[in-house]
């Protein structure tokens, strides 16, 4: 699992059908301490959300077979999932 801050909302009309009804957010992955990386690099993903999670919350993610399975099944069009929020986070 890794730790994003959740950057925005995606809007798609069209889109594979086993991601009709489900929210897709722009996420960011972040440091160790919640803090999102000074590397000119580090770029959003779009993740789907199972939680409820809204702009500007630290995310935990899970990616590839792991984030499918939190949606039923292997054979979703998900590669990577919001699947917690964190509420503290602490070293």
């Amino acid at each position: 699992m890794h730790l994003a801050r959740v950057t925005g909302v995606v809007v798609s009309t069209q889109k594979s059908p086993s991601l009709v009804g489900k929210k897709l957010l722009l996420v960011r992955r972040v440091t160790a301490d919640g803090e999102l990386p000074q590397s000119p690099t580090a770029g959003d993903e779009v993740a789907v959300d199972s939680v409820g999670a809204g702009t500007g919350e630290l995310v935990l993610l899970s990616s590839g077979s792991s984030a499918r399975h939190v949606f039923s099944g292997p054979n979703e069009a998900i590669d990577l999932a919001i699947v917690g929020i964190v509420d503290t986070l602490s070293r």
